[in-house]
């Protein structure tokens, strides 16, 4: 799962080389991947973190949710220690770099399926994963984006992206008077007074990629007070 669409062939020319592995789908975003997985049930997917649509944190905790039996690799080129962390408590299993090799991205999908969890051997160079392991597994108060309902995540994305609220509408399926609830609701708990200020957050988050942002910019020039 990966939103650039280069890397999601390389990515399968490399794995379907492999007689060990078979390559079911593959998929631009995290929206489109849930589906594959309730389709298809697969053993492990590889999931990118940043994407439009639907990111590979959330797509994580809804695919885990939809099908217990499959695995989740986050491998992503964007990596600290909030990211790594978010990314165990949503119910990924391993967590690689996107300069690892293919031979060690066939040994973590590998081990995950086999139950247990696989890093990037270039991650424990710099952080303690031990410790993020049990920062995960920790009950946590909930502040800032723990406390967004699933909904509510993914409205965030769609208006950091620059999405107008009948666009969102279209796209999760609902009424222009949801999404304005939902976006209502956002901007309460995340104590937000703004659209830019939501913006501002989901790039703080890493949930929008920095050219996102500056494309949601220009819709909200565009816009005006439209929304």
């Amino acid at each position: 799962v990966d939103d650039h669409a280069v890397i999601r062939q390389a990515l399968r020319m490399l794995l379907e080389s492999r007689p060990e592995l078979e390559v079911v789908a593959d998929c631009e975003n995290g929206r489109e991947a849930l589906l594959a997985v309730e389709r298809l049930k697969p053993d492990v997917v590889l999931m990118d973190v940043v994407m439009p649509g639907l990111n590979g944190i959330e797509a994580t905790r809804q695919i885990r949710k939809a099908s217990s039996t499959t695995r989740v690799v986050i491998l992503s080129g964007f990596v600290d220690e909030e990211q790594i962390t978010g990314a165990l408590r949503n119910g990924a299993s391993g967590y690689l770099v996107k300069n690892s090799d293919v031979s060690e991205l066939v040994l973590a999908i590998q081990t995950v399926h086999r139950g247990n969890q696989y890093y990037s051997a270039a991650l424990s160079e710099g952080f303690d994963i031990p410790e993020l392991q049990l920062q995960a597994r920790r009950p946590e108060q909930k502040t800032g984006l723990d406390t967004l309902t699933a909904r509510e995540r993914e409205v965030l994305q769609l208006i950091a992206e620059g999405h107008t609220n009948q666009q969102i509408a279209d796209e999760l399926v609902v009424s222009v008077k949801t999404v304005e609830a939902h976006k209502s609701h956002i901007m309460e708990k995340l104590k937000a007074k703004s659209r830019t200020d939501l913006i501002r957050y989901a790039l703080k988050r890493g949930i929008v990629k920095l050219e996102s942002v500056s494309e949601a910019e220009k819709s909200l020039a565009n816009l005006g007070s439209a929304d």
